[in-house]
């Protein structure tokens, strides 16, 4: 994924599904000079972890 993308994400109404390696999550925050994303898993929201925004990967939906 690319950081505009994110920053499309975070700010958007909608839900909308993105994964981490498989794992479905939210994302929290970004950093635009690191190029990470702070997220946490729909399933174990406390556990939140910085990861790459190339590692994430939106789930695209048909209509």
């Amino acid at each position: 994924m690319e950081m505009n993308r994110v920053k499309q994400i975070v700010s958007s109404p909608a839900e909308i599904t993105v994964s981490y390696h498989g794992v479905p999550i939210w994302i929290k925050s970004y950093d635009e000079n690191a190029n990470t994303a702070r997220v946490y898993s729909r399933s174990k929201p406390e556990e939140e972890m910085d990861v790459s925004i190339g590692e994430l990967s939106e789930e695209l939906t048909e209509l």
